[in-house]
């Protein structure tokens, strides 16, 4: 049965939410504080987890931290806050998705399953090789890890399916609307400047001189491309 962790402080959000997933099948731990609900993250290993940003003994952004040291569980941030810079603070500590209060629990939920369907997506892909290989960079497929040399790179879960699209596609490009339908999915509602600080925290762990990428291109106003180093 498919889990969901839902640390949230706010018993009018956390309650009806809850309701509707378990009425929907789904398997629902909630968590009124950032230290339980890490505790419970790291136990019990959701499939997918829905963390408040304003809690009580640790707030969401040191919770999310925590957990992308163990895990790379999809993160569904919830946030009162609706400035650029909170959300990019989000993102940059491994968050997949982010919803700003106040909103419906129907569109909640549909962020959830959203994640939820790129997970079982993800799992289902049948590459015709468990490796790819480009230039000093590797990819092991089946155990989810990156090389660059014999130094593994520490990748989140979206960094490694962007990777992984753009790397099984080698030398062609990967437009921005197949990268998003790909990796975060048709019914993506987020920010789509998602795309651009993903590619950044790539060529910032793939490059020698992230400004000056020989990995992952740039074409202008279409998308991305991955080549074999030259000077790697």
């Amino acid at each position: 049965m498919t889990h969901v962790l839902l640390i949230e402080d706010d018993s009018l959000i956390s309650e009806p939410v809850a309701r509707s997933l378990r009425g929907m099948g789904y398997e629902v731990s909630t968590a009124s504080d950032g230290a339980i609900g890490l505790t419970l993250a790291l136990a019990k290993q959701p499939d997918v987890i829905v963390l408040d940003i304003m809690l009580p003994e640790m707030d969401g952004w040191e919770v999310c931290k925590a957990i992308r040291e163990k895990s790379v569980v999809p993160i569904l941030m919830l946030t009162a806050l609706n400035e650029e810079i909170d959300r990019v603070l989000g993102l940059e500590l491994g968050a997949d998705d982010y919803l700003t209060k106040p909103f419906s629990t129907r569109e909640l939920i549909a962020r959830i399953k959203a994640l939820l369907r790129r997970v079982e997506f993800d799992r289902s892909q049948a590459p015709h090789t468990n490796q790819i290989k480009i230039g000093d960079l590797r990819l092991d497929l089946d155990r989810r890890q990156a090389f660059m040399g014999e130094r593994e790179l520490a990748l989140r879960y979206k960094e490694f399916e962007l990777l992984s699209l753009l790397a099984a596609n080698a030398g062609e490009v990967v437009t921005r609307a197949e990268i998003f339908d790909k990796v975060w999915g048709t019914d993506w509602l987020g920010d789509m400047r998602t795309l651009d600080v993903h590619i950044r925290w790539l060529r910032e762990k793939l490059e020698d001189d992230p400004s000056r990428p020989d990995y992952i291109q740039t074409v202008r106003g279409v998308g991305y491309r991955i080549v074999a180093g030259t000077d790697s």
